[in-house]
């Protein structure tokens, strides 16, 4: 095993029509680089296919556990899945303005769609809100393994059913912003504390 091999696995989920090209995949690359951060940042291309999504969201999980930390940031329904993740493996997940009922939003969305970084065209179909449905873990086994960033001038989703669904767990609630989430740079190293506290001391970004 070599030194590598035992660095974090930090795994970033994008959201509904985003990609691992995405803005916040490149700031949170840049800001990993500018601090110097020993982690192994994966970011899986999703797709939007419910069932595969998730699968893909949990191979580099299920890949390193029990063998080294590993934590995960999902962003709007990438916040979703970073969710049945957490749920399901026991590991923390930082969630950016996450989508608390994405069966219940999607809707809206039914039919055809085009990702917006990739311009790869999909048809979102009542099948696939009751994948999400059927994924969805109900209350979280440990809510204290999630850290909820909302900011209130999100856009596309209400920021009030996340602070709701997962009141159980630590928030950064910030007024204004949009679903973007602005100046999500400035988060990260706190999202970084929150998924691994020994690295506040040293620990394991240490040697």
């Amino acid at each position: 095993m070599t030194a590598t091999d035992n660095r974090p696995r930090l795994i970033y989920l994008h959201g509904f029509k985003s990609s691992p090209g995405s803005e916040k995949v490149g700031e949170l690359r840049e800001t990993l680089e500018r601090l110097q951060v020993p982690v192994e940042l994966v970011v899986p291309s999703l797709g939007f296919e419910p069932e595969r999504a998730l699968t893909r969201a949990c191979e580099p999980v299920e890949a390193v556990l029990g063998q080294r930390p590993c934590g995960l940031i999902g962003s709007s329904l990438g916040g979703y899945y970073a969710t049945v993740v957490s749920a399901r493996y026991g590991v923390p997940a930082a969630l950016v303005n996450p989508a608390a009922y994405p069966y219940r939003l999607l809707r809206d969305y039914l039919g055809e769609q085009t990702n917006l970084h990739t311009g790869e065209t999909f048809t979102v179909t009542e099948a696939h809100m009751q994948q999400l449905t059927d994924m969805d873990p109900g209350d979280h086994p440990d809510p204290s393994q999630l850290l909820v960033l909302l900011q209130t001038g999100d856009e596309t989703l209400d920021y009030r059913e996340a602070w709701r669904r997962f009141q159980g767990s630590p928030h950064w609630l910030q007024a204004g912003g949009d679903h973007r989430f602005q100046n999500f740079a400035r988060t990260i190293p706190s999202i970084l504390a929150f998924l691994w506290p020994e690295s506040r001391s040293g620990g394991i970004f240490q040697g």
